[in-house]
């Protein structure tokens, strides 16, 4: 990888926000979250190309099915095709490894992902209920041969396979390698906030994890960013694209309280430049790594305890959402190298 586009956009001078950033400034920040990336890049016939991946983000490193994580999903704009998220909007938990991919990836990485957690619990199916995939997409048609199916279930498999806490690999990896971002090299992009308690002295942390394939380039605000002058003209894109936002924190939320939060991911998304065009999928995942929901239990009633709705820290949860947000579609921007896809295209990195 070039060494001036991996700097994420600290290393460039720009400072997003108040809040401090976790020691990585990634989604692996918060304690037990893990990623992983299959990043396929290669020719296919003529002038076809596979140039897309599966980015796995795993809530914590234990069974997911059977230790499930209080979760919500918002939609700022519908134009998706996720699988998995009406399931976790009614019953507020999530069960599975959240799978990011193309569009027409969507079919594939849920198979792979099925077989994985049916692999680790044979009881899925036969003497319990089924299991609910979550997978979300964009479109990464302009360098990818999305016609021709590059990605398969075992490249789901993989991805799960390949996750660590380490500080994820950023730009075009895995789910983000064929992405375009405001007619530059898109794709994964992290960041991260500590969130203090100073009553009780705690730290809490928040990270974000997005997969950005959205805007034109007269829509990215350089003036805001001074410190991100491209050096070259990026594309005009075909269509508006899309975002995956995937929000992640250890403080005790219930399902409600994360819905509330994901919605100021918005904030951070419109401060990019972003309008929620027409045919934009804007979605948002957002999950608490605190309280874990037993699959089977013989209690009739479970205890937890959330922060109270109007205490203070509830301002710095909305804060960091909206930063750590706007700081991660940066990053996507600014560690993304230059990128051949099919028909020859090449979109370059904002960096270049």
């Amino acid at each position: 990888m070039d060494k001036e586009s991996s700097k994420k956009v600290r290393e460039r001078g720009i400072a997003i926000g108040t809040l401090h950033t976790g020691r990585k400034n990634c989604i692996t920040d918060v304690p037990g979250v893990s990623v992983g990336h299959v990043t396929l890049d290669y020719p296919l016939e003529g002038e076809e190309y596979a140039c897309t991946g599966v980015t796995a983000i795993l809530p914590h490193g234990g069974n997911l099915f059977k230790e499930k994580v209080v979760a919500a999903s918002y939609v700022l704009n519908g134009f998706g095709k996720t699988t998995g998220l009406v399931q976790v909007n009614e019953l507020g938990v999530i069960e599975s490894p959240i799978m990011l991919t193309n569009t027409f990836g969507v079919p594939a990485v849920s198979q792979g992902t099925l077989e994985y957690i049916l692999q680790e619990n044979p009881e899925i199916g036969d003497t319990t209920g089924t299991v609910n995939i979550v997978v979300g997409e964009c479109n990464d048609g302009n360098l990818n041969s999305i016609r021709q199916f590059p990605v398969e279930p075992k490249h789901a498999i993989e991805a799960i396979e390949n996750a660590s806490t380490d500080r994820s690999q950023e730009g075009a990896v895995g789910a983000g390698k064929g992405m375009v971002c405001f007619g530059y090299k898109g794709g994964i992009g992290s960041a991260s906030r500590i969130i203090l308690d100073e009553e009780n002295n705690r730290e809490y942390i928040m990270g974000c994890m997005v997969l950005s394939n959205f805007g034109g380039k007269v829509e990215f605000p350089f003036d805001r960013y001074p410190g991100m002058k491209p050096q070259i003209d990026g594309i005009e894109k075909v269509t508006d694209g899309s975002i995956i936002i995937i929000l992640a924190t250890d403080m005790p939320l219930s399902d409600r309280q994360l819905l509330r939060v994901a919605k100021r991911c918005g904030i951070g998304l419109g401060r990019s430049g972003s309008h929620f065009s027409h045919s934009s999928g804007d979605i948002v995942i957002a999950f608490s790594t605190k309280n874990k929901i037993p699959h089977e239990s013989e209690e009739v009633f479970q205890t937890h305890s959330y922060i109270r709705e109007d205490h203070p820290i509830m301002n710095q949860l909305f804060a960091g959402a909206a930063e750590s947000t706007e700081e991660a579609i940066l990053n996507s921007l600014s560690q993304a190298v230059t990128t051949k896809g099919r028909n020859g295209l090449i979109v370059e990195s904002m960096f270049s």
